[in-house]
């Protein structure tokens, strides 16, 4: 097989966890030495609908996920299960982002496989935290809001580059820190260096949603600040929450004026 867009199918498709990171593994490998490469004759995308993944964890409406405190094993479990649960979501979104939007150029495919890969090693990471814990994943009840993002934006690349990385997963740039802080007061130090590593490597995935939103706006003729802040109302409503962390987001690709306007539309 040479086709990047069904390989990257593959490892979409795979509904158990370890079959996942390796076929994740094995696929940014191929690429990287030159044996996958995009292909835009290939069969077109199939609809968008339920990725590959287990059984459990069971999926429930946000409001419903248990807030757990910290000061007990069972609740830094529960928080390493919330974030692994991110980091498998974000596996299936990177490999979405392949497979399904066509003829981009192949440093997209690369960008994104090199995501996926990241991804993939991330989860590893928090699933051994939660063996440690006495956890597996799928323990702790799931939301699937990620996933239902990446439905609504099926339908057009420029949408789901502005809506993904640069607003469901930026949001992991702001809200990081202080989970690092609330574990530093519980002495987690195994569980921080985990959160650290994923802070620092989810700013360049956000750079990668941030580089090929512009690139999509410039191909179309868009004003790219003003197409992201209509986006983000047109599919965020209220539901727009900050505050964001100015720094990691400027690393991340915005300025300082789009920041000033999203922080007044997450105000309003």
């Amino acid at each position: 097989m040479t086709d990047l867009h069904t390989a990257a199918k593959r490892c979409l498709d795979a509904t158990d966890p370890a079959e996942k990171l390796r076929l994740t593994q094995a696929t940014w490998e191929a690429l990287q030495s030159g044996e996958l490469h995009p292909d835009s004759t290939s069969l077109a995308p199939e609809p968008i609908g339920t990725p590959g993944r287990p059984a459990l964890p069971q999926l429930v409406p946000q409001r419903q996920v248990p807030h757990r405190g910290l000061g007990t094993p069972e609740g830094r479990a529960a928080l390493v299960h919330a974030v692994a649960h991110i980091e498998f979501n974000a596996i299936n979104l990177a490999w979405d982002a392949v497979y399904r939007f066509r003829g981009m150029p192949l440093d997209y495919y690369r960008d994104w496989a090199s995501c996926a890969n990241d991804e993939a090693r991330h989860f590893a990471l928090l699933s051994d935290r939660l063996a440690e814990l006495g956890h597996v994943y799928g323990d702790f009840d799931a939301h699937n809001g990620l996933w239902e993002m990446a439905e609504k934006t099926a339908h057009h690349d420029t949408a789901r580059m502005a809506l993904v990385p640069r607003v469901l997963e930026a949001r992991g740039l702001d809200v990081t820190p202080s989970m690092i802080e609330r574990l530093r007061g519980v002495g987690d130090e195994p569980t921080i260096a985990i959160l650290e590593v994923i802070l620092r490597e989810e700013v360049a995935h956000v750079a990668a949603g941030t580089r090929w939103f512009r690139w999509c706006c410039e191909r179309d003729g868009l004003d790219s600040r003003e197409t992201f802040l209509d986006l983000v109302r047109d599919y965020m409503g209220r539901n727009l929450r900050g505050p964001f962390n100015r720094p990691a987001r400027l690393q991340a690709g915005f300025d300082d004026v789009e920041l000033d306007r999203l922080t007044a539309l997450a105000l309003a």
